[in-house]
């Protein structure tokens, strides 16, 4: 179903249930202006059914936000094509978020380090950008990148609400 802000957003919001019983959900959208502020707001949502806390919540918006942010600028620049970015949130243990899109592929194939920049620097020599897979590695438990054929597939493990119960619908 579109979203009413965007009609590239299409939410498959068929809550398929996970072996232990808890949802699973997927978010397309199609790379452009507004395609990270519909992503999490759809991913957020939905995530509802998973009775995160606060914290929680923040810390996957965190997360997806960075990853979003990097595809639209590196792997969709504002010069080049739109294309599909896929949002799969299968809910485990540790509850996975798979991240696929048909962009450019990462440098040299693989997921940056992400080490913490100086901040203890005058400002003028603080790094403008570089902090994003610092905060990714940083709050996940796992970060997997691999590039099959023309798609980067990305998946992250992050502890999120694993004894928290699901919507019963």
């Amino acid at each position: 179903m579109p979203n009413g802000s965007d009609p590239n957003i299409v939410v498959q919001s068929i809550m398929d249930l996970s072996l232990d019983g808890l949802p699973n959900f997927d978010v397309s959208v199609r790379s452009g202006e507004f395609a990270i502020r519909d992503a999490l707001e759809e991913v957020i949502a939905a995530l509802g059914a998973f009775h995160l806390d606060l914290e929680q919540a923040g810390t996957v918006q965190i997360i997806l936000a960075e990853v979003l942010n990097n595809i639209l600028e590196h792997a969709y620049p504002p010069i080049g094509p739109v294309g599909p970015i896929h949002i799969r949130c299968a809910r485990s243990q540790d509850g996975l978020l798979d991240i696929k899109d048909n962009g450019r592929a990462m440098p040299d194939g693989k997921a940056p380090v992400g080490c913490p920049k100086p901040v203890d620097v005058a400002i003028v020599d603080l790094p403008e950008g570089g902090f994003g897979w610092f905060l990714i590695k940083d709050l996940t438990h796992d970060v997997e990148y691999r590039r099959v054929g023309q798609e980067n597939q990305l998946r992250l493990r992050i502890a999120f609400g694993a004894t928290g119960r699901a919507d019963p619908e």
